[in-house]
């Protein structure tokens, strides 16, 4: 079931099935570490590459076959390579290629794994970098105008959503001979295709929205096939980063509902959105589709749909913030996003607390600010807890 033709929501329940000889109806879970071989020229001949046979699941395992072929379809991607982790994702996509000497372009707005492995372990390999400011179309043509080797960014960015013209750095990019590198977590492969709009390779974090209910870690590296199976798969296979069959498995779940959960979030975030710009307590809102996004004609160029993530600045600081997920009742306080709950989390002193207050300075992440990932939940009961947690962080300002 490789149909290229098929729609999202059909692909991502059909994609890839490869049914054993029992014919069962949900996708075989193949937990085990390898193989047996009919004889020792069987074995001889797989490893040689001249025999089409599993070796071992570090390798290749039938269940992330399914799961590849699966993120492949929906990507619109000629290949695809699993991982234990979105940021074991990340760091295969760069690592994968690069060698000592090399020089990586990367938006600043970052989340703060990407940016430490940018700012901190690329150089320690003898891999010059540099940041840019991702909405800057002169600051990448200007960092661009010596060869570069790879460009690493990611629209809309975590937590300001910041878009980045993809087209145009794509162009850029491919001038300097680089290869582009997307992180298309917040989109989603079903309101963003980065490789129709320029980029190279696309990383997901799959314990995001794929899994989209809390349960799993996991990562995805898709793109063309010659560099995925030549560049890519030999880093995979002798490093390490593998995805456990069975997380595989649970990923293959969640993308059956990926077409249904995804929308549903995204109507109620827009909403949410409203919500909170209507409120005295709040003094800014962020989201990709309404008109006072600073880059919301360009988010409708690229995007299907403004996403599931929310962000907001209170008015006050950080002790106003916290009271304010201090108050929440029904939204948990999480790091995670893309889930079937409604998350909040306070980025200055979590997901980028790391990267230091003068890099957070720049990227507009104060204290005040705080990302809601937008759940399944019914939007009333969202806009209540909200409502009530903002008062409470209204009344704790109050008493400052």
């Amino acid at each position: 079931m490789t149909n290229p033709t098929f729609a999202p929501a059909t692909a991502l329940v059909h994609g890839g099935v490869r049914r054993s000889q029992f014919a069962e109806t949900a996708e075989a879970l193949y937990l085990t570490s390898g193989f047996v071989y009919e004889s020792a020229e069987e074995a001889e001949a797989t490893f040689e590459g001249t025999a089409d046979h599993y070796q071992y699941s570090r390798f290749a395992n039938p269940t992330l076959s399914v799961l590849e072929t699966r993120l492949a379809l929906l990507e619109g991607a000629e290949a695809c390579r699993v991982t234990a982790s979105g940021m074991a994702a990340v760091h295969a996509a760069l690592f994968a290629g690069l060698k000592s000497g090399e020089r990586v372009v990367a938006s600043r707005a970052l989340f703060g794994g990407c940016h430490w492995i940018v700012s901190t372990l690329l150089p320690k390999y003898g891999i010059e970098t540099e940041f840019v400011d991702g909405t800057n179309l002169d600051g990448w043509a200007a960092a661009l105008s010596r060869p570069t080797a790879l460009v690493l960014l990611e629209t809309p960015s975590n937590p300001m959503l910041e878009i980045i013209d993809l087209p145009a750095v794509a162009r850029l990019a491919h001038g300097a001979g680089a290869i582009v590198v997307v992180d298309n977590v917040f989109a989603t492969p079903l309101l963003q295709k980065p490789l129709a709009l320029g980029a190279d390779v696309v990383v997901y974090s799959a314990t995001k929205h794929i899994d989209g209910q809390g349960r799993v870690l996991g990562g995805a590296v898709l793109g063309r096939k010659e560099w995925v199976e030549g560049t890519l798969h030999p880093f995979l296979r002798n490093t390490g980063g593998t995805l456990s069959p069975f997380n595989a498995w649970v990923l293959l779940k969640g993308l059956e509902t990926l077409s249904l959960r995804v929308p549903a979030a995204e109507r109620t975030a827009a909403r949410i959105a409203d919500f909170l710009a209507a409120r005295a307590e709040v003094a800014r809102v962020w989201y990709p589709f309404r008109a006072d996004h600073p880059h919301e004609r360009l988010a409708r160029a690229q995007m299907l749909g403004g996403g599931t993530v929310v962000s907001f600045a209170v008015k006050g600081g950080k002790r106003t913030a916290f009271a304010v997920l201090n108050a929440l009742r029904l939204i948990a306080i999480a790091n995670n996003l893309g889930d079937a709950k409604s998350l909040a989390t306070h980025p200055a002193t979590t997901t980028h607390l790391k990267i230091g207050a003068a890099e957070r300075a720049r990227l507009g992440i104060t204290d005040s600010v705080i990302r809601l990932s937008v759940g399944l939940e019914d939007a009333a009961d969202l806009e209540a807890d909200l409502g009530e947690a903002l008062a409470a962080g209204w009344r704790e300002r109050a008493a400052a």
